[in-house]
């Protein structure tokens, strides 16, 4: 079975005898000897972020404005995991699991999207670097599930369940957490290094 290998010299990441295609988000033929290093998924995926011209899709974090303890460490550790991959993070920018995860990506140097509900952007929680005010209430969750690369729910409710089942419905990897809502086809992860490895593995398109 082919592996992940790293090539610096030729800037891209090789897996058999494709190249990734960062800008497209998928594997391409490629003549290129394979060379370099063996990276595990998410060391690959941050370095295109960092060197290989990976396009900056977000993901999206979605959960319930009044979190649990447990909720809010989960939603942190996330955040600090999507921007440590190099990528944003899109939230609904309010507070509860959404602010645990934007200041957990903001506190590792990660740029951080809240699709706000109502008019003022000013009701972004502090945490959101790029606030976007929308104007249209809860059919923001459409938004963020048609923008984003792929979303992880941290816990939740009918809000939350909305959102993962957009996504389903536009074709995004939706991963589960805290006894997320269950959607079918919704990928339930064990905890949060599980559920970056699963998305590192998804956005590359790996088995």
């Amino acid at each position: 079975m082919s592996s992940l290998m790293l090539d610096r010299a030729n800037r891209t990441v090789l897996y058999g005898k494709r190249r990734f295609d960062a800008r497209n988000y998928g594997w391409v033929d490629t003549d290129l000897a394979v060379q370099g290093e063996p990276v595990d998924a998410r060391a690959a995926l941050a370095w295109l972020a960092r060197e290989g011209g990976l396009r900056a899709i977000p993901v999206a974090v979605i959960g319930p404005r009044t979190a649990s303890d447990r909720e809010v460490e989960v939603a942190e550790a996330v955040g600090r995991g999507v921007a440590e991959l190099g990528l944003p993070l899109l939230t609904g920018g309010r507070t509860g699991v959404m602010e645990a995860a934007s200041r957990g990506a903001v506190t590792a140097g990660g740029l951080t999207i809240g699709f706000i509900p109502d008019e003022d952007w000013r009701s972004a929680n502090a945490y959101v670097t790029v606030p976007l005010a929308t104007g249209i209430g809860p059919a923001r969750n459409v938004l963020i599930a048609r923008a984003a690369a792929a979303l992880i729910a941290v816990g939740g409710e009918y809000g939350t369940l909305s959102e993962m089942a957009f996504g389903m419905q536009f074709g995004k990897p939706v991963f589960a957490l805290c006894d997320a809502p269950f959607v079918r086809e919704v990928i339930v992860c064990a905890d949060v290094e599980d559920c970056l490895e699963r998305l590192a593995k998804s956005l590359l398109q790996l088995p």
